[in-house]
């Protein structure tokens, strides 16, 4: 029952609005069209077009609100005025009252607000659609005083949520029913990914576990910065960490008349992005650009400020690796190999025939190259991608989904802050040093370092286990004997098996580094 009156909350709410308007005048179609005539009788929109998109948005809901943040940062896909309205959804949400954030520290802490902060300020300085954010001073076990900024969850906000993905979850199970085409694009397996990242959203101390670790990997990186957090003023519902001070990456003309490299700012962008993806396999998910700051202080000027780290992407080294190689091969048209990686992958079913895939995939992609690389967006090849290989049983792998959502955050904040900006040539040194890296010598010492501490333990406890199985009964002594010597066997086998495997891989290392520069340039 609920379900049915949130279902008929968001029709009445597109109606109110006049979004059905919106969507069926964008159709040629004559019968679309009238349609569209005979549900706007009697009634008149006075508000622009992009203000009614972004109020209906906010009336919705927190889930509603999320998607407004992702296609605000495609000023290229969407028209102007709709996109510098849905900018607004970033910062400008409206904020609860500063007494319930009061109530929810103090409650959380079980102490008066006054005894946790030297000074709290009232007034929110940011609020979002999961939580809002105010400024305070915190003094530490050593009596040192910080400032801080205090993330506060927005009260009631698991219900609403839950509401929304029961919903979603049902029109999922409806696309899979009524469409055999749909079932492809996995709705239900995407649903549960996004159920997924809203859930940890609101839990504000996996999030700040998510900062941490950013932090870690980012250290010595000096592109941008993550702000500390303070674990003793964490809770689920409340986040204590250092309060960072910049400008909003949206700010363009303030940051050029700072002295900002506006276009290195671009490619520094790119650069984070990929050593998130590539390097680490987890990086932030929500890069819209209010969670996006620039630092002025003389010390870290230029460098950007991460915050909202709710929404984190994981990747396996399989992913990474899949990835890489596609976006390679994508760039110098080798369009075979995309088929081929496609089927390796287990995307298209084995039987795919791979010249039939690697002509439709160059269908797609070769008419992008008749433009310069600056003007090729990844994120539209994909799109193009997904809609030509209906009829090759492509599956849409969702633990790529939000991988995909980041690209095209990153492609239209790189091009929002400098229109010229050549993704790739950003970007493809660093995938071919990552690639080296992956078939190298590196990767064998890495191997090597992990399976260490196995032999390491494994070879001063054959002694012991030697003189235990003496100590036994004769009529086990033997058997547990003959074990013990096929082991030890066992184990001398695969130590000469490892010296002269290692050996001989790494005189071939030599010829495969060479024959992969090759394929690469």
């Amino acid at each position: 029952m609920s379900r049915m009156l949130r279902g008929l909350t968001i029709l009445w709410v597109v109606f109110r609005y006049g979004l059905d308007e919106l969507v069926l005048s964008g159709f040629k179609h004559p019968s679309l069209r009238l349609l569209s005539r005979v549900l706007t009788v009697g009634r008149r929109f006075h508000a622009p077009r992009g203000q009614r998109l972004r109020e209906a948005l906010e009336q919705l809901g927190p889930i509603f609100v999320k998607f407004g943040q992702v296609l605000s940062t495609r000023s290229d896909l969407l028209p102007p005025d709709v996109a510098l309205e849905l900018a607004r959804l970033q910062d400008r949400v409206p904020p609860f009252p500063a007494e319930v954030a009061v109530a929810t520290i103090e409650r959380s802490f079980q102490r008066p607000i006054a005894e946790i902060f030297v000074s709290f300020d009232r007034q929110p300085v940011a609020s979002a659609s999961i939580a809002q954010v105010h400024f305070a001073v915190l003094r530490d076990r050593a009596g040192v005083e910080h400032e801080v900024a205090v993330k506060v969850l927005r009260p009631g906000m698991l219900s609403v949520i839950d509401k929304d993905l029961q919903l979603m979850h049902m029109m999922a199970r409806w696309v899979e029913r009524l469409s055999s085409d749909a079932k492809r694009l996995k709705p239900r397996q995407v649903i549960a990914e996004f159920d997924n990242y809203l859930h940890d959203e609101l839990d504000l101390i996996r999030e700040a576990a998510n900062a941490a670790q950013l932090r870690r990997n980012m250290d010595g990186l000096d592109l941008v910065l993550i702000p500390e957090i303070h674990w003793d003023f964490c809770h689920p519902q409340v986040m204590v960490m250092e309060r960072m001070k910049g400008v909003p990456i949206s700010q363009v003309e303030q940051l050029r008349e700072a002295g900002v490299d506006i276009p290195q700012l671009a490619r520094d962008g790119v650069t984070l992005f990929f050593t998130q993806v590539f390097r680490d396999g987890f990086f932030h998910g929500d890069m819209h650009p209010g969670n996006i700051q620039v630092s002025l202080e003389p010390e870290t000027f230029g460098r950007y400020i991460s915050i909202d780290f709710g929404i984190v992407g994981t990747l396996t080294e399989f992913d990474k690796e899949y990835l890489a190689q596609n976006f390679t091969a994508f760039f110098r048209r080798d369009y075979k190999r995309v088929a081929q990686l496609h089927i390796e992958s287990g995307w298209v079913p084995p039987t795919t025939r791979v010249e039939e895939l690697e002509s439709a995939i160059r269908a797609v992609c070769e008419p992008y190259f008749d433009r310069p690389l600056k003007e090729i967006s990844l994120g539209m090849v994909l799109m193009r991608l997904f809609q030509t290989s209906r009829r090759f049983q492509v599956e849409i792998q969702p633990q790529l989904v939000l991988l995909q959502k980041t690209l095209l955050n990153i492609e239209g904040l790189g091009r929002q802050l400098d229109p010229d900006l050549d993704l790739w040539s950003t970007a493809k040194p660093f995938l071919e040093k990552w690639m080296l890296d992956q078939m190298g010598p590196q990767r064998l010492w890495r191997e090597l370092k992990n399976e260490a501490p196995t032999y390491a333990k494994l070879l001063p406890e054959l002694p012991r286990l030697l003189y235990r199985s003496l100590r036994h009964d004769q009529g086990d002594q033997t058997r547990l004997l003959q074990e013990l010597l096929k082991a030890q066997q066992r184990t001398n086998g695969l130590l000469q098996a490892l010296i002269y495997g290692g050996a001989g891989f790494l005189l071939g290392l030599l010829v495969m580094q060479f024959v992969a520069r090759i394929r690469i340039y």
